[in-house]
């Protein structure tokens, strides 16, 4: 008896698992901020690929216009939408216009961010103000524009860009991990508060990635080359992560098949923080 009951519950779960679906987001409304470059560019480009309509969002037209056309060019479904998420008026018009002609938002990913290097000897009070409006009130600003649909549908994703810089210090880096700090706190704090609304919401903690602002934070060290070498040497892997890898995590948490995950921050560092 105790056998039988003991596996009727395993043999439920299984009878209902799911097939495997590769992380399709077919028929997927998403939305990407900062999306012209760098990871914000791989994940729009990722989330094409996978199936779904994306709004490619970015405060430089050029740049936002070129990943949205670079996607449709190779079959994909992409809309650019000019977006600076430090104003709170474009959001809200942005989210108007997003229910407006696709009626829903499926996932929202809050990937704008800027940094700043520095102790706080050597930040100034506008370069911390600098970092938060992007940083968190960026976050804070779309998440607010967009969430109120998601409540309706009784469904919605929001992933949220951190950083490593949000999970542990980083040395001369004290006004960009006190903004990452407080994403990763935004991101715990909406996934308890909509749990039980249809809402998850995640953040993705990369380590250092090859990224055009990495690329032109290197050229104002004396040797760049040498720069890059430590900044590799940081990840137990040696390397930077590829856009494209924290990408894939994106795509991991868009997808059903992370269902069961929110409120959670995901580190992918190559190991920096494992001797943490």
């Amino acid at each position: 008896m105790i056998g039988a009951a003991a596996t009727a519950p395993l043999r439920l779960a299984i009878g209902n698992r799911r097939s495997v679906s590769m992380f399709n987001l077919n028929n997927k409304i998403t939305l990407v901020t900062g999306a012209g470059s760098g990871i914000g560019a791989a994940i729009a480009e990722t989330f094409a690929g996978a199936g779904a309509f994306v709004f490619v969002t970015d405060r430089e037209a050029s740049c936002g216009q070129a990943t949205a056309e670079a996607i449709c060019q190779r079959g994909g479904q992409a809309e650019f939408l000019p977006l600076d998420v430090t104003d709170e008026g474009q959001c809200q018009a942005a989210a108007q216009h997003v229910y407006g002609v696709r009626l829903r938002l499926d996932v929202l990913v809050n990937n704008a961010g800027i940094g700043h290097v520095g102790t706080i000897m050597q930040t100034s009070g506008a370069d911390l103000d600098r970092l938060y409006s992007v940083n968190v009130r960026g976050v804070f600003n779309a998440t607010k524009a967009f969430l109120p649909g998601m409540l309706l549908q009784k469904s919605g994703n929001i992933i949220n860009l951190a950083s490593i810089g949000g999970v542990v210090g980083i040395r001369d880096r004290l006004a960009y991990c006190t903004t990452k700090f407080a994403v990763v706190g935004l991101t715990k704090s909406m996934a308890l508060d909509h749990a039980q609304e249809g809402i998850r919401v995640n953040c993705i903690c990369p380590g250092r990635v090859e990224t055009p602002f990495v690329a032109a934070r290197l050229k104002e060290y004396p040797d760049p080359e040498k720069a890059y070498r430590e900044m590799s040497a940081t990840q137990a892997l040696g390397r930077m992560a590829r856009p494209d890898e924290i990408a894939a995590a994106a795509l991991y948490l868009a997808s059903e098949e992370s269902a069961f995950i929110t409120g959670a921050a995901f580190l992918i560092d190559g190991g920096w923080s494992a001797g943490k």
